[in-house]
């Protein structure tokens, strides 16, 4: 509603909002939104959240929509924050948290960044909305698009779990499937989209997702009174989710809601895929692609992210770190989150769980502090794990 200009994030080169964006048309590094933050201030209040419906729009002046006429949404966001005192207990926990994403629509935090990005697209009069997937990005534009009346073509790894294959077709999506990785569906999107005519919503590659996601941020401050926890624990592949968090922190303090405290952010990947391990572990700026990728937890394959440097810096400033973590032992934490929590977390979720185990062992991490478990999909996606 606030929303002033663009500005990218490695350049800082300012980017007009009131047409549609992708990359830096200098530095080809991902753009962020920017607001009036004193405006916005003004009336997103804590009185007035009191008052507001539970999904994302709750944040509508920092959200980028201007036109209401042009919302689409499934009513994403919202979602609860639960006790884990179970799952806590065994590991000598104080305050063990599941912000629990399954809940969105289509069963997935990509819900959230997918309501904005759609809408901006139906703002700005585009039709035709494109974008490379693990599975879940595109069953929540399959969605949204169909919400919005919009074409959506999507591009797939030809490994990518079923139900999300179903999901898009079943949404009236345009469904290519790909031998290769999402880097490489990226590519096929990348040379076509021109001829096509497709806008480009790729991770990072357009500003708009990132703002949905962020919302994430502003949920976990109200429900944890105005503060915020000490550690999140985060499952990474392209990484908008923990850079939106990020970018909220920020936003909040600005405008007066939080003080100067920041969560130890520490981002969870596969052993298999860990290109922000290696990095974290390097020391270096910019994540290398992680030759050979491979994990069946298909929302974590990804080998290289543009936002990379963004979520080192997260990473970083916050005093967290990175971790990465076998299939096997995803699996093994599935079950126990559910049968401990009742949360049928998806391998990329039940990651966290077993990375908080591995940093806890290590002594990265303090049975004393409030710890949040972001769960980022639903286990119903991933029925092929058991058989």
């Amino acid at each position: 509603m606030h929303l002033t200009h663009l500005a990218c994030t490695a350049c800082g080169l300012r980017h007009d909002a009131s047409v549609p964006q992708n990359l830096c048309t200098s530095c080809g590094k991902p753009l962020f939104a920017h607001y009036d933050l004193a405006a916005a201030a003004s009336t997103l209040t804590k009185k007035a959240l009191s008052t507001r419906g539970k999904s994302l729009w709750r944040y509508r002046e920092v959200l980028p929509v201007k036109d209401d006429s042009a919302i689409v949404t499934l009513g994403e966001g919202g979602t609860p924050l639960l006790p884990a005192s179970r799952l806590g207990a065994r590991l000598g926990l104080r305050a063990l948290f599941i912000k629990d994403e399954a809940q969105n629509p289509t069963n997935s935090f990509k819900a959230r960044g997918m309501a904005p990005a759609v809408s901006m697209a139906k703002q700005f009069g585009l039709k035709k909305l494109a974008v490379p997937s693990a599975g879940n990005a595109a069953s929540a534009l399959a969605a949204y698009a169909a919400r919005g009346g919009l074409e959506a073509h999507i591009f797939m790894p030809s490994d990518t779990p079923r139900a999300n294959v179903i999901e898009c077709e079943q949404m009236g999506a345009h469904v290519t499937l790909i031998k290769g990785m999402i880097t490489d569906c990226g590519a096929e999107v990348a040379r076509r989209k021109t001829a096509e005519g497709w806008f480009d919503l790729s991770t990072l590659k357009e500003p708009y997702r990132v703002e949905g996601k962020k919302t994430m941020g502003y949920e976990l401050a109200e429900q944890f009174g105005w503060t915020l926890p000490d550690v999140i624990l985060y499952p990474t592949g392209g990484g908008t989710g923990l850079v939106g968090m990020w970018k909220a922190f920020d936003e909040m303090e600005k405008m007066g809601l939080i003080g100067k405290k920041r969560p130890r952010m520490f981002t969870v990947q596969a052993m298999g895929c860990a290109p922000i391990v290696q990095a974290f572990e390097a020391g270096d700026k910019f994540a290398k692609e992680f030759p050979n990728a491979h994990t069946r937890a298909s929302g974590l394959r990804v080998p290289k992210a543009i936002g990379d440097f963004l979520m080192l810096e997260a990473l970083r400033h916050s005093g967290g770190g990175a971790v990465a973590v076998t299939d096997d032992e995803m699996l093994t934490s599935m079950r126990e989150i559910g049968a401990a929590e009742g949360v049928f977390a998806s391998p990329e979720g039940a990651a966290c769980y077993s990375g908080l185990k591995s940093l806890i062992a290590s002594g990265k991490i303090d049975a004393e502090e409030s710890i949040v478990l972001f769960n980022t999909c639903s286990g119903l996606k991933y029925l092929d794990w058991f058989g």
